[in-house]
């Protein structure tokens, strides 16, 4: 990787940390999900660090370029983040829908109560 690109890729890291932070602060974002893109950012500066290691690693594993690696690494990466959002929207609709039924309850205990009233 050349200079520039490092430079360039030391540069977005900064700007997503900063981001990240920023979003925070504002309550836009959840502190349990700044710290997964946090360590997002993290394996940029990483990536940078250790690119000679990730090449080494992708000849080890008989893949020609360590881009291709990182590219597979990343994909893994993101399958795993959507299972676990897929995990959390799962319980988040299981927990809509228990909500929805105390609500529908609630309304319908309030209506007995005042027909039974009125009667």
């Amino acid at each position: 990787m050349t200079t520039r690109a490092q430079l360039f890729v030391l540069a977005i890291a900064v700007l997503a940390f900063l981001a990240i932070l920023w979003l925070v602060r504002r309550g836009s974002l959840k502190e349990r999900f700044a710290l997964l893109w946090l360590g997002i950012g993290g394996g940029l500066f990483a990536l940078v660090a250790v690119r000679p290691w990730l090449d080494r690693l992708s000849e080890s594993l008989g893949i020609r370029s360590g881009t291709t690696t990182l590219f597979l690494a990343a994909i893994l990466f993101l399958l795993g983040l959507i299972l676990h959002l897929s995990v959390i929207i799962s319980n988040l609709e299981e927990k809509v829908r228990d909500l929805a039924e105390a609500v529908a309850l609630d309304r319908a205990e309030r209506d007995e109560a005042a027909g039974t009233g009125d009667g």
